[in-house]
């Protein structure tokens, strides 16, 4: 396992076929104890482990940063998020009910809900902790065990996660965390034991994962990649919607799935705009992800660096203009000279048919588009496989609230981008996956129906 500089700073062991079996089995003996306690005693536990996130966020935002490569004060967000996503869920936690039916003389009918058992929740590497949280809090909510496992990648800080929840007095075993790529992930989709699969990631992956689940009517939870339009329109605050191309675009290294990557500016605005865009991306601070003035931190690794410069190098080929970056940033220092680094770009000139506009480039880059109607604009937005994010600026609210019920995606944004409440339910359309993080929704997708009919007078035979 590499840092953001490119040195090893520490060795994992890939969890085979025993391992993720162990894990299994010590999550099913967890769920036997914690399923039978009730709603309020799991959101004490909850709550307490919300508490302690939020109490060590300095120290877990550190980890987070030296695991991942984005700058500490996006990485103090992320943690922030998961203590919150944690919080909210320890709310409903004592709440979750079923309902109470009357039916004809007296008889009646209700419903339980109940917890699923172990779900498996596999994790990508943009977003380690806080994804893993996403996964976590519902399911433990609803009164199932999770074993997790997060990207060989970022494999360090979701067992920090662990060790919180184990603090916090969850039952031996309920939050497991087992290391490794491709085989552990067969493993744990394949064992006759797991009752759910919940996974972030790539679209192939998630097709791969679907096809395992479907071995064993296992349900599955998808949130994949994204090629997300942000429509910009001339009526709109034009710094704020500035700092929204910006958001939708740079944050993470631009590692992010529901980024608005296709910006779509209507051509009375597009020179204006494209201007203060390219100023505003020249200014962001690149470099060492530890330190307080840092904007951007470090790609990944070397092989997704070279992925995203091939990106840019191939969408010159095509015809676009690389505006203002795109180039590889060596730091001062020369700890970090190694390192993933790149400037943030922004493309111009950019046509529909571009592989820079039609792929998920998962990179900071962002392409800009030029566009003359709302109804041209909306069938440009909606021409791609995915259909995850969108966002939309313009101080016409009605104008805002008619394109944003046009849009084939499942998260919105009006004249915001790339917010995380975790009150509201997350994910995506098409081939962005299905199913919903956060949110009442999450609980739908943790627990299942188990319904009861009650006879209280003579059983009617028609026999």
């Amino acid at each position: 396992f590499k840092m953001c500089a490119g040195r090893v700073i520490s060795k994992l062991l890939c969890s085979g076929e025993k391992e993720v079996d162990l894990a299994v089995q010590s999550a099913k003996a967890a769920f036997k104890i914690w399923s039978q306690m009730s709603g309020m005693e799991r959101s004490r536990v909850l709550l307490e482990a919300a508490r302690i996130i939020r109490e060590q966020r300095e120290e877990i935002a550190t980890l987070e940063t030296i695991n991942n490569g984005k700058s500490i004060t996006e990485a103090r967000v992320d943690i922030d998020i998961s203590w919150q996503c944690v919080e909210y869920y320890a709310g409903l936690a004592g709440s979750l009910a079923g309902e109470h039916i009357q039916l004809p003389g007296g008889s009646f009918g209700y419903t339980r809900r109940e917890p699923l058992g172990v779900c498996v929740g596999i994790g990508a590497w943009n977003y380690p902790f806080q994804i893993a949280c996403w996964k976590a809090a519902p399911a433990l909510a609803c009164g199932n065990a999770m074993v997790f496992k997060p990207s060989p990648f970022t494999p360090i800080s979701v067992v920090r996660l662990a060790e919180i929840f184990t603090e916090a007095g969850v039952p031996k075993g309920l939050f497991n965390v087992v290391q490794g790529g491709v085989a552990t992930g067969q493993f744990l989709c394949h064992h006759p034991d797991v009752a759910k699969i919940s996974f972030t990631g790539s679209v192939p992956t998630g097709i791969k994962i679907m096809e395992m689940a479907a071995k064993g009517i296992k349900p599955v939870t998808l949130e994949l990649g994204g090629k997300s339009p942000l429509i910009i329109f001339s009526d709109c605050a034009l710094e704020n919607a500035v700092n929204g191309a910006l958001m939708a675009n740079f944050l993470t290294q631009g590692e992010v799935c529901c980024n608005g990557t296709r910006v779509f500016v209507e051509r009375k605005i597009l020179d204006v705009f494209t201007k203060e865009v390219v100023k505003r991306t020249q200014k962001i601070k690149v470099g060492d992800p530890l330190l307080e003035d840092t904007r951007m931190g470090a790609l990944i690794n070397q092989p997704h660096l070279d992925r995203v410069q091939g990106f840019i190098k191939q969408a010159k080929e095509q015809g676009a203009q690389v505006l203002c970056g795109g180039d590889l940033y060596v730091p001062d220092d020369p700890k970090l000279k190694n390192g993933y680094y790149m400037r943030p770009c922004v493309l111009g000139n950019c046509t529909d048919d571009m592989t820079c506009v039609k792929e998920e480039i998962f990179g900071p880059v962002m392409s800009i588009l030029p566009f003359d109607t709302e109804e041209e604009v909306i069938e440009r937005a909606n021409n791609t496989k995915f259909g995850l994010a969108g966002g939309v600026f313009t101080r016409d609210i009605q104008k805002a609230h008619r394109v944003v019920a046009a849009l084939k995606a499942g998260m919105c944004f009006i004249n915001n981008y790339n917010v995380s409440p975790v009150e509201l339910p997350f994910g995506g359309y098409k081939a962005s996956g299905f199913g919903r993080e956060n949110g009442r929704a999450a609980i739908e997708y943790y627990s299942q129906l188990k319904t009861v009919c009650v006879e209280m007078g003579d059983v009617e035979s028609v026999f």
